[in-house]
């Protein structure tokens, strides 16, 4: 394969930046360059909004909600049969290739899902006095910015840019730089789809900031939906502020796994080992907490420490391979250094990570670390790192499991592992999460809203109400009078 090139899509039209600025695409497993992408910056990111909003405010997009749906459904066709997308995540990012086939596939059943949405999107209708009617609509909050994350580009593209385009918006994409083969080869599908309308959809590529500065302050920006860390989404808040624009956040997690002493300790292990590697333990919902019963405490250390080290590190396409590299050298420096000084001050390294070496030299790898700590409020406990990261904790009873798993300022995602149905349940409604698994961890689906509680973020992604972040209500009244 020839080395690929990423344009902009700018109001109907593929374009590279002004002055033909462009970065390299890397693969981040041996550091080869796969291709160029074009690198923008305000001209472009305003050239897009003034398209969008021209789409907006003069076509019929926002109005046809079966023309929607159509366009939705074509878009998931033609991405069923590009089968070899999952080899370029897997070049791009790094992950292995059954999680980018499951991306994909995943990605697909969510434009499908939201369009089965589009044309149920109702309002009520009342007399509120004798001859006095009230109706209110659910109607498109107007242009949407979309500013995506590298660790799961494509089905966190598509949890915001599908119920976005069901909604009846129209967009302006600015994803992460690290992964914009892979994210415009997807949107090259849906550009092709002859009805869709000129302007609905735009991308914008860069490999700084500034587009998406432009995103959060424009007056022009109805929506802004954001998949990143807790600092960027407060630096957005406070820029977006004066625009009042409705804003969607998700942003970083540090996820508990407790471990009650009717778990299956081996079966446990696996599965937990398996969900803290997911991307490389780049994905925010990955484990990094193990809270485990006393009375199965070392077991559970021993198991865990095994699976850990059982899990293949190699680049995302190799066969057997568990777990590929991390996205960049700088991710691989910043938890690298993270996990050093977790290393000097915790109680116990169980399990001692280290980068790549031999074949695995040139590229961004890290192999699993694992730390037994007592003390909750440490850096490292409290912190998220965004890698191959786990911290093995004790408790004695559920209280005490409750109160450590809450002792975060985030709240995204936590898992329960009892046998005990109703112990389940209430552990379930005491944790501060957005999402509780039991006996399970990672699940996440196209049916069911996911966002966080706290600093996890603002607002719901998946599910019904997912559309709502691009949904304004509208209230309509007339007295007609009686006859």
């Amino acid at each position: 394969m020839g080395l690929l090139n990423a344009l902009n899509y700018i109001d109907g039209q593929w374009q590279g930046a002004a002055g033909g600025a462009s970065g390299e695409s890397r693969n981040p497993a041996d550091g080869s360059v796969i291709g160029t992408y074009a690198a923008s910056g305000v001209a472009e990111a305003r050239a897009a909004i003034v398209a969008a909003r021209q789409a907006f405010e003069t076509s019929l997009w926002s109005h046809d909600a079966r023309l929607r749906q159509m366009v939705l459904l074509q878009w998931a066709d033609r991405l069923e049969r590009r089968a070899e997308l999952a080899a370029l995540l897997t070049q791009e990012n790094g992950k292995v290739l059954a999680q980018s086939r499951g991306e994909m596939a995943g990605a697909i059943s969510e434009i499908r899902y939201y369009a089965g949405l589009t044309r149920h999107i109702p309002g009520h209708f009342m007399e509120v006095e004798p001859g006095a009617y009230s109706a209110t609509l659910r109607e498109a909050a107007g242009v949407a910015g979309l500013i995506i994350p590298w660790n799961a580009p494509i089905v966190l593209l598509i949890r915001s840019l599908a119920p976005a385009l069901a909604a009846g918006c129209t967009v302006v994409i600015k994803p992460a730089h690290q992964t914009a083969q892979i994210t415009t080869q997807v949107l090259r599908e849906l550009a092709a789809v002859e009805s869709l309308p000129r302007g609905v959809l735009n991308l914008v590529l860069e490999n700084g900031s500034e587009v998406a500065q432009e995103l959060v302050a424009s007056n022009d920006v109805d929506v802004l939906s954001f998949t990143g860390s807790n600092l960027t989404g407060q630096r957005i808040m406070a820029a977006a502020a004066p625009t009042m624009k409705k804003l969607s956040l998700e942003l970083g997690g540090k996820s508990s796994c407790l471990v009650f002493p009717d778990a299956d300790i081996g079966k446990v292990a696996q599965r937990l080992a398996t969900a803290a590697t997911i991307i490389s333990g780049q994905q925010c919902t990955a484990a990094r907490r193990v809270l485990v019963h006393a009375s199965r405490y070392d077991e559970m250390k021993r198991a865990l420490k095994a699976a850990l080290e059982a899990i293949m590190v190699a680049p995302g396409d190799s066969p057997g391979a568990g777990m590929g590299p991390l996205i960049d050298g700088e991710s691989l420096d910043r938890v690298s250094n993270d996990v050093e000084r977790a290393l000097g001050i915790c109680d116990e390294v169980v399990l001692r990570g280290g980068r790549g070496v031999g074949k695995l030299a040139n590229g961004h790898f890290l192999t699993p670390t694992l730390v037994a700590h007592a003390d909750a409020n440490a850096f490292f406990t409290q912190d998220e790192i965004f890698g191959p990261f786990v911290v093995l904790e004790r408790f004695e009873d559920e209280k005490e499991a409750v109160a450590r798993a809450n002792n975060t300022v985030f709240g995204l995602s936590a898992s329960v592992w009892t046998a005990d149905g109703d112990r389940g349940m209430r552990l379930a409604r005491a944790l501060r999460n957005g999402t509780v698994w039991i006996n399970d961890h990672n699940r996440l689906f196209a049916e069911a809203e996911t966002g966080g509680y706290r600093r996890s973020g603002i607002g719901r992604l998946h599910g019904y109400e997912g559309l709502a972040d691009f949904l304004e209500t509208k209230h309509i009244f007339r007295n007609a009078g009686l006859v």
